[in-house]
């Protein structure tokens, strides 16, 4: 029975009215359980950030309650955050046996080896303090998906993880849609579920439809070199790429850290079929002939240090593109991304190459469900509350009305921004309160030391330059004795422009005479950043970053 006072509260820290970085937060009473744990990928305005993270703050501080996270598949934006997560918080890692080699995988890189893992089954249940939670199996672009069935002291809670229905899974069998209708049955709670699809309409295309997309290539181009970029945790796509490698008897090539990973942790857990004798290494391409290799690739995003990229602006050590080679953009752009993938394919077909892309063929379809398979979950469900998550506010707001579409009442289906509670009962909910959140940025090893000021710095340097003025003053009369000497970075090329640095130079000699030999050196510096702002202003229309260096004598 459900005490009187405690509430069950939901909430989300990442994957609201935003793509990626998923996490969803259950709460009641003493107990806690967290879903998912994963990464975004940096905007084009954070310089220099590798990753953004979660903002954990909230957990860290409640870390006691916190029974286990649980884990719904292995892509980068339900998982990536978790050795950032574990280095804070040791609790069990629970999941299915391919989620978990690739945790362990990013948990050994962080040299995190005491993390407790449990491998668990769809259609097993496990208990975490009052909740016992429930993997049913599902269908998505990676092996081993599972949603969940929360058990909670006021009623059940469905998070949908990624999903779409496909009846041919290329591994494994298809969505557990018995299952949802039993649960249905009983009486859903709260449906959590993903919106990344949900302004399209229809169905999306089983996986091997791709299958015979690629055959149908691979048979047009029997004397060509074929590469394949794709999404390294998409292992469905890869198999059907050593599938159709297979039946032309082509040696099979991984490049790119991430890609090569995943498959080698794919292949030894059993997810990946390889033939014996089949896969070979980058470094013996040139011992083949064209017509005898496969090469599977990173970089569909037109990331800049992908591979594919690298190649493309013939920086890749081992592969150099050809006139001739047939080259497959196995995925859809993300939004943000259409730019730098078109450079891409502009600089392989300036080398000579045939590339294949979304536009021009079918050689993609997606992981996530449209609105006729979202219709379905809903009416095999019928929660009484919805949270729509995985998705930007746009999504959010098609898919409550998808659900009001569909009978749900409008009251009962909350649009929440992060760190929002939402608070159950047997028969209520509501929002009330909030908790911390937000994003983490994360540069090379440092977590969360990147803020809003040093972003606003890096775009002020890449944008307007730098110019250093060193200045040495006497100690206690401040007399300038040496300088000012003017140092330019990314701002104008000293050699051409020296009559402008001279000027420069000038003008903050004057105001430094001027200054009444002033001691306080944050005066000085002030004086100095003001008189030349406004110089460089009048005579350039830029405003570089002025960094005054004192030395006293």
């Amino acid at each position: 029975m459900a005490s009187k006072k405690n509430k069950l509260r939901v909430f989300s820290l990442g994957g609201l009215q935003e793509i990626g970085k998923n996490m969803t937060v259950l709460e009641y009473g003493n107990d806690i359980i967290v879903i998912d744990c994963g990464v975004a990928f940096p905007e084009d305005d954070m310089l220099g950030i590798d990753l953004v993270i979660p903002d954990f703050s909230y957990l860290i501080k409640n870390k006691n309650k916190i029974r286990a996270v649980f884990l719904t598949h292995g892509h980068e934006d339900h998982i990536g955050s978790i050795p950032y997560f574990a280095r804070e918080i040791n609790v069990p890692i629970v999941s299915t046996k391919l989620t978990l080699g690739l945790v362990d995988t990013k948990l050994k890189e962080h040299n995190l080896t005491q993390v407790e893992k449990i491998c668990v089954e769809a259609g097993q249940v496990v208990e975490a303090g009052v909740f016992k939670i429930e993997f049913i199996r599902s269908t998505h672009s990676i092996p081993d998906s599972v949603a969940l069935a929360i058990y909670t002291p006021v009623g059940l809670v469905v998070h949908s993880g990624d999903f779409k229905v496909d009846y041919t899974p290329i591994h494994g069998e298809p969505i557990d849609l018995q299952r949802f209708a039993e649960l249905g049955r009983s009486g859903v709670l709260l449906f959590c579920c993903e919106s990344t699809n949900v302004e399209q309409k229809g169905f999306t295309m089983s996986e091997k439809t791709v299958g015979a997309i690629f055959e149908e290539i691979f048979h047009q181009s029997p004397k060509q070199r074929i590469m394949v970029a794709t999404f390294s945790s998409n292992i469905h796509r890869v198999q059907q790429i050593i599938n159709s490698a297979a039946n032309h008897n082509r040696k099979v090539a991984v490049v790119g850290r991430s890609m090569t990973t995943v498959v080698k942790t794919a292949s030894e857990l059993g997810y990946l079929d390889i033939p014996p004798n089949m896969q070979i290494d980058i470094a013996e391409i040139k011992n083949y002939p064209d017509e005898s290799l496969v090469i599977i690739t990173t970089g569909s995003q037109g990331e800049p240090m992908a591979a594919l990229s690298r190649m493309a602006i013939s920086e890749h050590k081992q592969v150099e593109i050809k006139p001739g080679d047939k080259i497959i953009i196995s995925a859809s752009p993300i939004p943000g991304n259409e730019k730098t993938i078109s450079k891409v394919i502009n600089k392989l077909m300036s080398k000579g190459a045939e590339v294949i892309y979304e536009g021009l063929t079918d050689v993609h379809v997606s992981g996530h469900a449209k609105q006729e398979e979202i219709k379905l979950l809903h009416a095999l469900l019928k929660p009484t509350f919805l949270m729509p998550i995985h998705g930007e506010y746009r999504h959010l707001k098609h898919h409550k009305q998808l659900a009001v579409d569909m009978g749900m009442k409008k009251e009962n289906i909350f649009i929440m921004d992060l760190g929002d509670a939402l608070e159950l009962t047997e028969d209520s909910a509501k929002i009330n309160g909030s908790v911390p959140s937000g994003q983490i940025l994360v540069d090379g090893l440092g977590v969360g030391d990147v803020g809003n000021i040093v972003l606003r710095d890096r775009k002020h340097l890449s944008q307007d330059g730098l110019m250093i003025v060193v200045v040495s003053m006497e100690k206690d009369s401040g007399q300038v004795i040496a300088g000012p000497d003017i140092i330019s970075r990314g701002f104008v090329y000293v050699r051409e422009s020296e009559n402008l640095m001279e000027e420069a130079r000038n003008v903050v000699r004057e105001a430094l005479s001027d200054g009444n030999g002033s001691s306080e050196w944050s005066y000085v510096k002030m004086l100095i950043k003001d008189t030349l702002k406004e110089f460089l202003w009048q005579k350039t229309k830029r405003s570089p970053m002025i960094l005054p260096i004192i030395m006293e004598v």
